[in-house]
């Protein structure tokens, strides 16, 4: 009688098998290799390098030095978007890379499920939602630490330029398992290239914009914070909500069928749909934020403060800049004779916040003398305008009669209000509606323009490029006939030693 011994094979043990830590472990291994190579990838290596450089190019000059933070939040959301795509773009070709080389049927001998894979590809999306993180971080930061920010930004608005990385992200791997075909994740980005950045999607302000993932609405002026009216958090959680349900239904797709997965489709499908409807409905203002805009605009509460004789009012986030304000009153008073000389005046800003953020609104002069009007903007163009305006107060009296005036006192409103600056001729020109230095122009102000005829130009153009000597002294010296109601431009030429004007002055020049 003899034996056969025979020695049964024992099946080899996967990770996956032994446990959900392996699997756990396999899926983040997979994510590292998978977020390394969508790193290195060229579309989102130059989307990186784009961004980058347009954060360097742009922000230098951004806001002329001085940017209000609730603007400057909202900035940091468009750019991203450019990452985003790239992002879709290599997410999806990652997930057909099996299907192109032809090694799909090899997998099904790996430690890994397929929906398992997905949500590793789905985790690999998350490194470049981080980078983004790190620039709009860098870019918002650079902002607030100029000498001249002020305002408050919101985390939610600082949080959109990452959250679109991922849902795009989540979308290029929901797009590869869905369609077999290397061209699609080109062919959506192109879509979504004119739906999102052409602005050929729905009209900013309305319910249905707020589905994109950017609704940057600007407008010229800035408002106070809280008078924004931006359903920030709501959107931010919809944006939140919609990247892990495309993540969940990529997966789903992808043959995951467990608790983890209809719980967490459950779950984050029910925040993109709250936050979706609850933003919509954030766009139309409520009655408590349509009475603050009207208080606002009508019977503001300012923070006031003592510079020197005058007296500076400003809404509590612009209180900071109250003494840049003055360093130009002080400037251009130093100049001025008579009375003006040591005039108190009274800056107080103003808005018109009754139509919300993105509105074109123009502020009426004030009627009461010795009181001037400062926006909510600064930096650049805004510092001869609001210069313009103290000059025409003490030349005229009132905002409202300087915005009315046609004579030779026009001559000396603008010597007032540029010779003091760095570069005189290129404040003359900025400070022009058509940015030029000869001809009749409308004069830019915080509130009601002025206007320079073509005679008047001329005299300010000859005071600003070479000042006779002793300029200064002839404005305090013949004070009295320089702001005479009538004073013929030829007569405040002679008077200040240049040239008279070509052209006698004319109202309809």
């Amino acid at each position: 009688m003899s034996a056969v011994l025979t020695e049964e094979a024992v099946p080899a043990r996967t990770p996956a098998q032994d446990g959900p830590d392996h699997g756990t472990r396999a899926v983040l291994a997979l994510a590292r290799f998978e977020a390394r190579r969508l790193l290195l990838s060229i579309p989102v290596l130059i989307a990186f390098a784009a961004y980058v450089a347009w954060i360097v190019w742009r922000t230098r000059t951004s806001w002329d030095g001085s940017p209000a933070l609730q603007d400057a939040d909202r900035a940091t959301q468009s750019m991203p978007m450019l990452v985003g795509l790239a992002v879709l773009l290599c997410a999806a070709r990652a997930v057909l890379r099996s299907e192109r080389h032809g090694t799909e049927h090899h997998f099904s001998v790996l430690v890994l499920q397929p929906w398992r894979r997905t949500a590793a590809h789905a985790l690999s999306v998350v490194p470049a939602a981080l980078l983004t993180t790190l620039c709009v971080a860098g870019q918002f930061t650079w902002e607030a630490l100029k000498p001249g920010a002020i305002g408050h930004a919101s985390p939610a608005e600082l949080a959109v330029g990452p959250l679109t990385v991922l849902v795009f992200g989540a979308l290029g791997v929901l797009l590869g398992r869905l369609v077999r075909s290397a061209i699609a994740a080109p062919l959506l980005v192109v879509v979504l290239l004119f739906v999102f950045v052409l602005g050929t999607g729905p009209s900013e302000g309305s319910g249905l914009s707020w589905l994109a993932p950017v609704v940057s609405v600007t407008g010229p002026d800035t408002l106070p914070s809280d008078l924004l009216g931006r359903p920030a958090a709501w959107h931010a959680l919809y944006l939140a909500g919609a990247a892990l349900s495309v993540a969940f239904l990529a997966m789903a797709v992808s043959g995951g069928r467990g608790i983890l997965v209809r719980v967490g489709l459950a779950l984050s499908l029910a925040g993109a749909v709250t936050g979706g409807v609850l933003q919509a409905g954030g766009v139309t203002p409520s009655p408590e934020l349509t009475a603050a805009r009207e208080r606002a605009s009508v019977r503001p509460e300012l923070t006031c403060s003592e510079h020197g004789r005058s007296r500076y009012c400003a809404f509590p986030e612009w209180a900071p800049r109250t003494g840049t304000w003055a360093a130009v009153v002080d400037h251009v008073q130093s100049l001025s004779g008579g009375s003006a000389h040591d005039r108190p005046l009274v800056v107080r800003q103003r808005i018109d916040a009754r139509y919300g953020l993105g509105t074109d609104t123009a502020l009426p002069a004030s009627t009461e003398p010795h009181r001037v009007t400062v926006g909510t903007a600064w930096g650049g163009n805004r510092v001869p305008e609001f210069s313009s305006a103290v000059a025409a107060v003490l030349v005229a009296g009132t905002e409202a009669a300087g915005s009315e005036l046609c004579d030779g006192r026009m001559v000396t409103v603008m010597w007032l209000s540029l010779s003091w600056q760095d570069d005189p001729m290129d404040a003359l020109r900025r400070v022009r509606l058509d940015d030029s230095v000869t001809g009749s122009a409308i004069v830019l102000s915080p509130t009601n323009p002025l206007s320079m005829t073509e005679g008047q130009t001329d005299v300010v153009r000859r005071l600003l490029e070479d000042p006779p000597t002793g300029t200064g002294a002839r404005v305090k010296e013949h004070w009295a006939e320089l702001t005479a109601p009538g004073v013929p431009t030829a007569r405040v030429a002679e008077l200040l030693g240049v040239a008279g004007p070509e052209k006698a002055d004319s109202c309809e020049d």
